[in-house]
């Protein structure tokens, strides 16, 4: 019997290779087999025709198709092949017992299928069993135990078996085989010969097998906990919702978990969403028809809505940017300066705030249009709110909650609408905010444009901080002078003046015309404006700083020419000058008459308006009668004190100016600015009442081709004044040749176009003396050749003459000299 069974076992010295995955056969371990690979299977078919033995060794990588020698572990098992069978898909399921260990000493062949050399692989003698291997038996057992108690699934035929195993090595292999470890371990437990060191590297995985499922256990335990309170909370809250239901109270609940997840997309600073959530739980435990359930979800929408961390990345290329701002707008370079300057200090330093620039100009000149322009250049959102006639404080923070309807301010609204926190914001028309009883809107837009300030505006209605550091703001105003100084000096102002006849005339070129051909469906081909056509609308039937009337006037015309295309005309029609007033019209605006000749008491003077600089001919003329000086043409207070000023100079150098002292005591002067019906005031008139005063009382005529600016004081020094270019401007339009400005005016010089100044001569001077030597025919005048009348006893109270002033009439709209 014993030789019957060694023969059965005997294995050969030569079998074929079953290159096996992710398993590691031990011997007498009983285990199907599914091969699929074309090799393997031939290596099985090579087994079955032969003694049905096979060495099954485990290939390194798993997902190795066709694994070469130095890709296979050198031990392996011999197995016999039990049972075969063939599945439908080509593939053949095998069941195989494990005989021996045995280590491959060759390859014989690689093709079609392995072939190896094997030799046997015998596990070291055990001598006796000593206490220490006895104790590491039971230790064993004890530790598959608590394995199993923890979860492992162990066949219970494998725990029989293990009761009557008394074998380390036999004992080891059996434990390993069902202990299911990692490849490398299982390979490196087949390579250990030595039964005792075998079983001991059996005990450590058992070891670490039973802390890993108490580890396992614990998780889980927590886990059943924590479903348990959830299902139960779970249920606890359908509970109350059916309830609520049943009541009436569950209406509008449904969307509670919306909001909270919007609250947790919108990434708020932790402040903000913590207090959002508090409020979410208020309205969660709320009856819905409650008076204050709507008002709370309103401000939860408005908080989920605000961007509080969305921004559109800057376009930061700068050759681009000015592209965009020139095709947009013809001049206005200062302005284009500043704004690339932002985009290359932008590109250099990522985190830096948002400029606060203000807007200074005339109607119509491309205030707002540049601000979309800007938005455009850099790849921003563009809003634009317009504070004219806001007088209330709420407008800019908002009301509180408390109130009825309360909603945010214009501020958080405009964020709101820009969907981004880096928007460019426009505050149109600054300069017209007003302030009542419900405060200044003005004072409350001090937080808005600070920079160290606005990068946690609080709006009463959000009540919580929000950042505006990132936004890039810019105002606009017709005149600084009603901007508050406090909230001047927040802002970098930057003026935009009128623009020049030729700057009007290339404008309209690029722009107007085109777009007013495009806008009244014309065609390029239908109209044609000559040079001459669009001067002729610009000085005769304009009268503005900006573009405005232009424009509507350049529509006009289109709307005329698209009348005869509609009804059939074919022809190209040339609006040209000379036939310009079958279109328009008569010329709305006529140039104030030119002086056709030198006249005494007449100046040339300069006035600023909000539509641009105008010629002011300042009349003076000297009548006999009692003392007294007459002042018509509805002159502001600024402007009388000029005329005053200079009337107090020329008496103080009367000797200079040959003038009898005494002359006074018997003539009346009357100064009249015409037109009459508009109001004038400022300062910078008085050297033109100089001018025109000494002029009537030496009876030197002034030239008629000088204009001048100026204020001038008790001591004749001639003092700077504003809007100069627009002076200028004027002054070239009524074909002046010499224009007298102020000594400090100089520099202004530098915004004037070279063109303008290449039209006029300009003399700066510092004194009344210098102005009298250039505008009047001679200076000094001549000695008088007549004597001197006798001097009347000035009677009491007539040392200095009386004014005699016509009422002031308020009229807002006017000219300053």
């Amino acid at each position: 019997m014993e030789k019957q069974e060694s023969e059965e076992v005997k294995i050969p010295e030569v079998l074929p290779l079953l290159p096996v995955r992710d398993v590691v056969v031990y011997p007498f371990m009983i285990i199907p087999l599914f091969v699929g690979r074309e090799m393997s299977v031939k290596a099985v078919d090579s087994a079955l025709a032969g003694d049905r033995m096979i060495l099954l060794a485990t290939q390194h990588e798993i997902g190795e198709e066709d694994p070469t020698p130095d890709k296979i572990y050198e031990v392996g098992t011999v197995a016999m092949i039990m049972r075969m069978l063939k599945l439908p898909d080509g593939r053949v399921k095998i069941l195989v017992q494990g005989l021996s260990k045995a280590r491959i000493t060759e390859y014989v062949t690689e093709k079609p299928f392995h072939t190896v050399r094997i030799e046997k692989m015998v596990d070291t003698p055990l001598q006796d069993v000593s206490l220490e291997t006895e104790a590491l038996v039971r230790t064993v057992r004890e530790q598959l135990t608590k394995v199993i108690e923890l979860g492992k699934q162990v066949s219970p035929e494998v725990m029989v078996i293990l009761e009557n195993i008394q074998d380390p090595g036999s004992m080891a292999d059996l434990i390993a085989s069902n202990l299911g470890l990692k490849v490398a371990d299982a390979q490196l437990l087949l390579e250990m010969s030595e039964p005792v060191m075998r079983l001991t590297k059996v005990n450590e995985f058992l070891n670490r097998e039973v802390e890993l499922l108490s580890v396992q256990a614990k998780i889980q335990s927590a886990a059943r906990e924590e479903m348990g309170k959830n299902q139960r909370e779970y249920y606890l809250r359908e509970q109350m919702r059916a309830i609520q239901q049943e009541l009436g109270d569950g209406e509008g609940k449904e969307d509670i978990a919306e909001i909270r997840k919007a609250i947790e997309t919108a990434k708020m600073p932790e402040a903000s969403q913590k207090e959002a959530l508090k409020q979410l739980n208020r309205l969660e435990n709320m009856h819905p028809d409650a008076g204050e359930a709507g008002i709370i979800r309103t401000y939860l929408d408005w908080l989920v809505e605000l961007p509080w961390s969305k921004s559109s990345r800057d376009s930061l290329d700068i050759v681009r940017a000015k592209e965009i701002l020139d095709d947009d707008h013809y001049y206005l370079d200062k302005i284009k300066e500043r704004i690339l300057e932002f985009l290359a200090v932008r590109k250099l330093k990522k985190k830096m705030k948002g400029p606060i620039l203000c807007f200074v100009g005339p109607p119509g000149v491309g205030k707002t249009s540049l601000g979309k322009s800007i938005a455009r250049a850099m790849n921003r959102k563009f809003v634009r709110i317009s504070l004219g006639g806001v007088r209330d404080e709420a407008e800019i923070r908002g009301h509180r909650r408390t109130y009825i309807g309360a909603l945010p301010g214009r501020i958080i609204q405009g964020m709101k609408q820009a969907g981004t926190n880096n928007p460019v914001f426009m505050l149109d028309e600054l300069d017209k905010l007003g302030y009542d009883y419900k405060g200044d809107p003005s004072s409350a837009l001090l937080e808005v444009l600070d920079p160290e300030q606005n990068h946690s505006f609080s709006d009463h209605y959000i009540n919580m901080p929000f950042n505006l550091s990132n936004v890039m703001f810019i105002a606009t105003a017709n005149q600084i002078d009603p901007v508050p100084s406090a909230l001047r000096d927040r802002m970098e102002v930057i003026n935009l003046a009128g623009y020049t006849e030729e700057e009007k005339l290339e404008i309209a070129r690029r722009y107007l015309v085109p777009r007013q051909i495009k806008e009244n469906g014309l065609k390029a081909k239908d109209i044609s404006f000559e040079d001459d056509a669009i001067r002729e609308i610009i000085t005769k039937y304009t009268r503005e700083a900006g573009l405005r009337n232009l424009e509507r006037e350049i529509g006009t015309v289109c709307r005329k020419v698209a009348r005869k295309v509609a009804e059939g005309g074919t022809r190209t029609v040339k609006i040209a000058a000379k036939n310009l007033h079958t279109f328009l019209g008569a010329p709305k605006y006529l140039r104030e008459e030119d002086l056709d000749k030198n006249e005494v008491g007449v100046v040339n003077g300069l006035a600023w308006t909000p539509v641009g600089g105008e010629i002011l001919h300042i009349e003076a003329t000297l009548m006999k009668g009692k003392s007294a000086l007459t002042l018509t043409g509805q002159l502001g207070d600024v402007m009388k004190e000029s005329v005053q000023a200079a009337h107090s100079y020329i008496r103080a150098h009367a000797d200079i100016l040959h003038i009898n002292p005494d002359f006074f005591q018997d003539h009346e002067i009357h100064v009249h600015v015409p037109a009459g019906a508009i109001p004038k005031d400022g300062p910078s008139a008085g050297v033109a009442m100089t001018t025109a005063l000494v002029s009537v009382l030496t009876r030197i005529p002034v030239k008629k081709d000088v204009a001048m600016t100026g204020e001038v004081t008790l001591r004749g020094k001639v003092l700077p004044i504003g809007g100069l270019k627009e002076k200028i401007l004027a002054a070239v339009r009524s074909r002046m040749r010499m224009v007298i400005i102020p000594e400090q005016n100089k520099k202004d010089l530098e915004d004037i176009p070279a063109e303008i100044l290449k039209k006029v001569k300009i003399v700066p001077v510092h004194d009344v003396s210098e102005v009298l030597k250039l505008a009047l025919e001679k200076f000094p005048p001549p000695a008088p050749s007549t004597p001197k009348e006798p001097a009347k006893k000035p009677r009491s109270g007539e040392a200095t003459p009386k004014v005699l002033m016509r009422p002031r009439k308020e009229i807002s709209a006017g000219a300053r000299g």
